[in-house]
């Protein structure tokens, strides 16, 4: 096996330490799929999302967890709508809103009159409860995402009075939870359909594709930003398809992905001025592209390293170039006016030194800071643990100065005898 081969293998052992053996991802992932299932509720239909629901067990995770609505139920046009039933019918409309969001409309009173008539008691305590929002909407005739999440926010207020908005979520103070309560349509909608039968290699695979259109979509309460009528809009989740496209990830880009988490959470985020640019959903849509359009024998544990690299480097040129096209919905561009000429080159200038480093940029984060007890099988190793060393020292209010203390002692502790005494009596 080559040196390089060696390292990522070495590399490849210790992610799984941090992060997770493949065997315990799915023992999180099944823990939280059983605790959704008994949170299901008549109304409510939970789903743990974000790093907890993927089986990722990172630093300073959130728990973030989706609520499907069933009182209300989503069609595309007024043809699909049934003449009865027990949900609240809303309808789509795109005509005048971005690329993935839209506006939802009550098809008529009649609507309301089936509603009230096939709910029974559940459902007219139930429409006490949105009486308000459901008689806003028969008046403007729009079903507005604003007041649903003020709605929303009243409701979890009776539990807790510590919440604030964070997006379309609810979010505790100290961002220990973040609490989404969204809508449904149980049919794979006419904007995404090219989704289905774009080019690609062999991944997703057909049953895949299958199994996710038959889950419908979400629809979360905020609209696109600047849009003269914002508060109307609902922007379309497909958070059940990403949850099984992240299932179907092996171990492999399933710890890049974690990688750039980490990159993003513990290194980007370091700089004031930068935070909140970058997300795990743009990372993970990044990953979705790279997946979509790579052979699946590129991802083994042996080349990891390379692999994780190359997964930095696309987010380089994304955010270069301003362009992070949405996975099921292109015409959505997400880095669109994101971040201004500043912020680009700032950016661009961190995760290039990044990149640089190699996997030994994650020295100065707080989950990886201990990669230097990796055995060393080449000079070129030594060289960029040394240069991330020295960017670390170099800052005298470095937010983890402790964890730098740390590094040098398991240099000192650790490293094989190639590396020279000598190198630490080098200036700074």
């Amino acid at each position: 096996m080559s040196a390089k081969n060696s390292l990522s293998m070495d590399f490849y052992k210790y992610l799984c330490q941090k992060i997770g053996y493949e065997e315990e991802v799915k023992v999180r992932r099944l823990f939280y799929i059983i605790h959704d299932l008994r949170a299901k509720t008549a109304d409510k239909t939970q789903i743990t999302s974000g790093s907890r629901g993927e089986g990722l067990q990172l630093k300073g995770s959130d728990l973030d967890l989706m609520f499907i609505d069933t009182t209300f139920q989503v069609y595309e046009s007024d043809r699909d709508v049934p003449h009865s039933g027990w949900c609240m019918p809303l309808v789509m409309n795109t005509e005048d809103t971005h690329p993935g969001f839209t506006q939802l409309h009550l098809v008529n009173d009649h609507g309301l009159i089936c509603w009230h008539d096939n709910t029974g008691e559940y459902a007219l305590e139930n429409t006490l409860h949105w009486q308000n929002l459901i008689l806003n909407a028969f008046q403007l005739r729009e079903f507005s995402s604003e007041l649903y999440r003020l709605h929303t926010m009243a409701i979890c207020s009776k539990f807790s009075r510590m919440l604030k908005f964070h997006g379309p979520c609810i979010s505790t103070l100290e961002e220990t939870h973040d609490i989404a309560s969204c809508l449904k349509c149980d049919k794979w909608i006419s904007e995404a359909q090219p989704w289905i039968i774009r080019p690609r290699t062999t991944w997703p695979s057909p049953d895949l594709i299958s199994k996710i259109i038959s889950c419908g979509v979400l629809f979360v309460p905020i609209g696109y930003k600047g849009s003269s009528n914002e508060h109307l809009q609902w922007r379309i989740s497909f958070s059940v398809a990403e949850k099984f496209l992240i299932f179907s990830f092996s171990q492999t880009p399933l710890l890049c992905y974690a990688l750039l988490k980490v990159l993003v959470k513990e290194i980007v985020e370091n700089h004031e001025d930068l935070q909140g640019l970058l997300c795990s959903y743009f990372l993970k849509t990044l990953m979705f592209w790279i997946s979509e359009e790579s052979e699946p024998s590129m991802w083994r544990p042996n080349t990891i390293i390379p692999c994780c690299m190359a997964c930095l480097k696309r987010l380089i040129y994304c955010v270069e170039y301003s362009t992070l096209l949405h996975y099921f919905i292109p015409d959505n561009n997400l880095f669109y006016l994101r971040f201004n000429v500043d912020q680009i080159e700032k950016m661009s200038s961190l995760l290039k030194n990044s990149f640089e480093k190699g996997i030994y940029c994650f020295t100065r984060s707080e989950t990886l800071f201990d990669i230097i007890t990796l055995h060393f099988n080449d000079t070129d190793s030594e060289i960029r643990i040394l240069g991330a060393l020295r960017f670390d020292l170099k800052n005298p209010v470095c937010t983890y100065r402790y964890n730098t203390c740390n590094l040098l002692y398991s240099l000192l502790h650790y490293s094989s005898s190639k590396i020279s005494k000598s190198i630490f009596c080098t200036p700074i």
